[in-house]
């Protein structure tokens, strides 16, 4: 489902990603480990759309993100990717149940739509009870919950994670390993998830490792 290759991405004289070439298919829970600097964010951000390689390529079934316009690219990222951060990014100002909806608004669903939407996910979730709460009533696990609905809002193909457990205590964090691999059989969602924890790593159906900005 996603092919990238030869994928490479310098920051001045810093060369960060030197030719990685994967494959995931969908479906898969795949987990991206290696040390700090490795060139693991920098290669979910590429995936992701949010960054483009100096050179490779990024193909989504047959559509080669890396040919598309920044506003063809931002349409694509909106309608077939999800993203959960590690600090949840929820805008404050809003409900649990605004900012799970805002991806389905920005796609121009309906009102009334996107907000049905929401619930049903922050239902499947279990923290409907706090869809009128802002994130700073949450605790971390609740906005982390609230992120996951926002990530899923319009069925991407898939949903990309960067260090998702990273700010939960040890008990949020496997409820929310666990919650990957619940959401992945229901929905057949395909999760790419950089991590430095090593339980989530070796749950997934595959790990793959930087290094040196290569894969091994």
């Amino acid at each position: 489902m996603i092919e990238a290759t030869n994928i490479n991405k310098s920051y001045g004289n810093l060369h960060v990603l030197r030719d990685v070439s994967l494959a995931i298919e969908q479906g898969e829970v795949v987990s991206i480990v290696g040390a700090s600097g490795a060139g693991k964010t920098t290669l979910l951000q590429i995936l992701g759309t949010l960054d483009r390689p100096d050179s490779g390529s990024v193909v989504y079934d047959e559509t080669d993100v890396t040919r598309l316009s920044d506003n063809d690219l931002a349409r694509f990222r909106n309608q077939h990717i999800g993203f959960v951060f590690q600090f949840h990014n929820l805008l404050p100002e809003f409900t649990a149940l605004e900012n799970a909806a805002l991806p389905a608004l920005i796609a121009g669903l309906p009102l009334a739509v996107a907000k049905e939407r929401a619930m049903e996910l922050l239902q499947f979730l279990h923290i409907e009870a706090r869809a009128n709460h802002k994130p700073a009533q949450l605790s971390g696990g609740e906005q982390q919950r609230v992120a996951v609905a926002r990530a899923l809002i319009n069925n991407p193909l898939v949903v990309l994670a960067d260090e998702p457990s990273g700010n939960l205590d040890s008990a949020h964090a496997r409820e929310l390993h666990e919650l990957f691999f619940t959401l992945r059989d229901r929905y057949r969602q395909t999760f790419v998830i950089v991590t430095h924890n090593d339980e989530l790593a070796d749950m997934a159906d595959r790990k793959i490792t930087i290094k040196d900005g290569k894969n091994l």
